[in-house]
């Protein structure tokens, strides 16, 4: 008697073609509307400008942010094995929106006095970041675009754990 149904040899079958269609969909063409690769035109100047604008504002929103992390970690050591891979992370976003040089270091202004209130400031800041890197996104050619919203979802979620953190955080 034949076994009807899906097998395990279709279900795998079936993910490898999803699989590799995924992958030659995106051996495509990236046209994020620059004009077509003509990088001498004027077209092409000032998409250049405005891309580092634009990377400009996310790097002093995210070295702000950094900035932030590094205040709360000296003011309240006891948080640091929470804050440290946060932090972390925060840094890697500095180093992917500003790859060709160090940026400045931001600054940071806290009112917070205790570790959770330190951890409440952190989640608004991260709140604050997302919106702005959202902001950001409809001026933003395709890959920096990409990378925009990556790392906005990445602060958004540092805002839900900080928020959550900070529950339990103790004042």
């Amino acid at each position: 008697m034949r076994r009807t149904g899906t097998t395990r040899r279709g279900a795998l079958a079936a993910t490898g073609a999803l699989a590799a269609g995924a992958v030659l969909s995106g051996c495509g063409s990236d046209d994020d509307g620059t004009g077509g690769g003509t990088k001498g035109s004027a077209h092409g100047a000032s998409s250049m400008r405005a891309e580092k604008a634009l990377r400009a504002g996310a790097t002093r929103t995210t070295a702000t942010l950094l900035a932030g992390y590094e205040h709360a970690l000296r003011a309240h050591p006891a948080a640091a094995a929470a804050l440290t891979p946060l932090r972390d992370a925060v840094r890697a976003h500095l180093k992917a929106l500003s790859p060709e040089k160090a940026p400045a270091p931001g600054t940071a202004r806290s009112r917070a006095t205790g570790p959770a209130a330190a951890v409440k400031e952190l989640a608004a800041a991260e709140r604050s970041a997302a919106d702005a890197y959202t902001a950001l996104l409809p001026e933003a050619p395709g890959e920096l675009a990409r990378l925009l919203a990556s790392v906005a979802a990445a602060c958004a979620a540092h805002a839900y754990l900080l928020t959550e953190l900070a529950k339990e955080t103790p004042a």
